[in-house]
């Protein structure tokens, strides 16, 4: 089930370099330990420190490059993102207040400049807004979402499917994609989600099964697309006087 396995095998399908084995025990102190060493170097930066700041920035700089990357879907564009957001963040610091992980500050800052840069390309603000203009009611969704076809465990073993998921979740409306990629790839937890994007837990649930149910049937039409292709290379003898209008039909939908 996609929702079952989505981050796992998500996360697993994007990472950069195979990582270690930790048990929930073990990943929660070293979030832990990690949240409390920020603020250390957080408060350093705030007395003037700028080589504290410049390590932060060499934590969190891949990461924030890949939420940019997976928002705006154009590298030069994250680039950016990711300076102008570090900018904006060591400017800032003293509105830091400390009631959320600096990481997910950083992370609000980093979509806010994504979200920014989308605005400045469309020139519609409404359709790269974090609000996607749910109605009243709209939060309350089932959260299961019923299994793929094919199966997505064994599918993230190819590359293909890889390149075909970062195309589809382009096509996703901004808050959906962001809701996906904090969640389903970078692994961040239903609640950090929720204080990255400003949204109540509820609704970044709902985002999210919209998210994952827009994918998934994204991914089966282009599935049945590549089954019907399959079908007619295997069996071209039994090919009907219908068939060119059938391939010419396949030719267009690409």
């Amino acid at each position: 089930m996609f929702v079952a396995a989505s981050v796992g095998s998500t996360k697993l399908l994007f990472s950069e370099a195979p990582g270690t084995n930790m048990t929930a025990d073990s990943a929660q102190l070293a979030v832990m330990t990690m949240a409390s060493d920020d603020l250390n170097l957080v408060h350093a930066s705030k007395n003037g420190d700028v080589a504290a700041f410049e390590q932060l920035v060499k934590r969190y700089d891949r990461k924030l490059f890949r939420i940019a990357h997976h928002v705006t879907h154009n590298r030069e564009d994250a680039e950016d993102v990711v300076q102008e957001a570090f900018l904006k963040a060591f400017q800032h610091l003293g509105e830091f207040r400390e009631s959320a992980a600096f990481s997910t500050w950083l992370i609000r800052i980093t979509l806010n400049q994504s979200l920014m840069k989308l605005r400045q390309q469309r020139r519609t603000i409404k359709e790269v807004s974090l609000e996607d203009g749910s109605q009243p009611g709209e939060d309350m969704l089932p959260i299961e979402v019923a299994d793929w076809a094919p199966d997505p465990e064994q599918l993230y073993r190819t590359s293909e499917l890889r390149d075909i998921l970062i195309r589809e979740l382009g096509e996703l409306r901004p808050i959906l994609r962001a809701v996906f990629v904090l969640r389903d790839i970078e692994g961040l937890s239903i609640a950090e989600t929720a204080k990255a994007l400003n949204l109540s837990y509820s609704a970044v649930k709902a985002r999210l099964w919209r998210a994952r149910l827009q994918l998934r049937e994204r991914l089966n039409k282009y599935f049945r697309k590549e089954t019907e292709w399959a079908r007619m290379a295997l069996c071209p003898e039994g090919n009907t006087a219908e068939e060119p209008e059938r391939r010419e039909a396949l030719l267009h939908a690409q």
